[in-house]
């Protein structure tokens, strides 16, 4: 059994303690806004916060997490309100396909907990995300927007 704390609830599901987190995540918990991509850690559409920290989920095992805090893209609103990043990418028309987006929403949040008015080269250094569409000039936007609210 493993224990795990998501969206700041507690979570007890029976899987083996080598189970890669996304798939207690997607499979196990039901919650599937993370998404599988490559499943090597590389696209960044699994990526989920660890105690914070924007993490690829496929690339962590479940006895890994247990006892940190998760946070999924369902879990990065607050009382009804969407989190400022969430709204960025509304008012700046950012998915167009929208399959890598919670992942890369995931990890512009972190980015701008850390680093509230980041530059492009710091943009370039952390959202390492990959989007098949090519929105990152939309993405870039969206960042600078709520770096400079």
């Amino acid at each position: 059994m493993a224990n795990l704390t998501i969206n700041g609830k507690k979570i007890e599901i029976d899987v083996e303690p080598d189970t890669p987190l996304l798939w207690a995540i997607r499979e196990n918990i039901g919650l599937t806004g993370t998404k599988y991509g490559c499943g090597i850690a590389q696209c960044g559409a699994c990526t989920v916060h660890v105690d914070g920290v924007a993490m690829r989920s496929c690339g962590m095992l479940v006895s890994e997490a247990d006892g940190k805090a998760i946070t999924t893209i369902e879990g990065l609103a607050a009382d009804g309100k969407l989190h400022k990043v969430q709204q960025a990418w509304i008012d700046h028309d950012v998915p167009q396909c929208g399959y890598c987006q919670t992942g890369m929403i995931m990890a512009v949040a972190a980015l701008l907990k850390d680093t509230p008015k980041p530059t492009d080269e710091e943009i370039n250094e952390a959202i390492t995300n990959i989007c098949r569409c090519g929105t990152f000039a939309q993405v870039r936007e969206a960042i600078h927007a709520v770096a400079n609210a």
